[in-house]
């Protein structure tokens, strides 16, 4: 039987912020202390966070981010939390199974970036000892292959599965997914969702939701019927353009207050008007903050 997870009030995130108003944030953080992206890190419960299903996504993105490229800005006890982070969240994904495709990804962008630094080391600003960063590449390489060796266990009781399910139900769990590649996990638990997850509609929305008109005719893919593939558009335009973001619950920041937290659970601000204050804050603009 297949997990489904359902994620309440999705938050889509607006385009980044400009370089004035990433600034202006900036400066009203750091009376509070976030002056640096490890300071940052080092503040938030991230630990706790990632406990919570809605903001599982959106921390593991910001440590993608962080191992692609700021991962040298952080200072030893930015590092030390980072990778004890990380260890919680291998290790909630080996117990729960949940969403292991995503650290995957983050895996493979941090060693990466790991071997880089190591072999060009003399070269780059590495903060700690190099024996400590390459013992942290070898913790990566074991946490890799224990999520390779990651076996799906099958409930064992009698109640509902996505089998049992009418089409029109399951075509509508398939049209609210908006990665591909959750389209085409799910369409391999059954010859049924195989063939509802290969449906050209479904795969245009998918387009249309990510990507404008413009973008389309810019990367035009056609099948041998001469018709659009619109998967293949879909996985082909995800290598030129960025995709909508999508999270359970999202850092935000306060104008009035000048404090970043968790929209779910808000802070006591005193405007008169506190929505009009509160701004979402995405992973990468998050980075932005402490870029400057």
């Amino acid at each position: 039987m297949t997990k489904i997870y359902i994620v309440p009030k999705i938050v889509n995130l607006p385009a980044r912020k400009g370089k004035r108003t990433i600034l202006g944030i900036l400066q009203n953080l750091s009376r509070h202390g976030y002056c640096t992206l490890g300071e940052a890190f080092n503040r938030l419960d991230f630990s706790s966070a990632i406990q919570d299903i809605r903001r599982f996504n959106y921390v593991v993105k910001l440590l993608q981010l962080i191992a692609k490229s700021q991962l040298t800005s952080l200072s030893g006890a930015a590092q030390k939390n980072y990778f004890n982070i990380l260890d919680k969240i291998v290790r909630k994904v080996l117990e729960d199974q949940y969403n292991p495709r995503l650290i995957k990804d983050l895996l493979q962008d941090l060693s990466s970036t790991l071997c880089s630094l190591i072999r060009g080391v003399g070269k780059s600003v590495l903060v700690g000892n190099i024996n400590i960063w390459i013992c942290r590449l070898e913790t990566i390489l074991l946490w890799q292959q224990q999520l390779s060796n990651l076996q799906m266990t099958k409930q064992v009781n009698n109640g509902l599965t996505l089998s049992d399910l009418p089409l029109h139900m399951l075509n509508n769990i398939l049209y609210r997914f908006s990665d591909g590649w959750d389209i085409i996990t799910l369409g391999q638990v059954t010859p049924t969702l195989y063939m509802l997850s290969e449906d050209r509609q479904l795969w245009k929305k998918l387009c249309q939701y990510h990507f404008t008109e413009k973008q389309f005719c810019r990367h035009l893919i056609l099948s041998e019927k001469g018709l659009i593939d619109w998967k293949l558009m879909y996985f082909a335009l995800k290598k030129y353009y960025p995709i909508k973001e999508q999270y359970g619950d999202t850092l935000h920041f306060c104008r009035h207050c000048s404090i970043l937290f968790w929209k779910d659970t808000g802070h006591p601000c005193t405007a008169s008007d506190p929505d009009s204050c509160f701004m979402p804050v995405s992973p990468q603009h998050f980075i932005d903050l402490f870029k400057f």
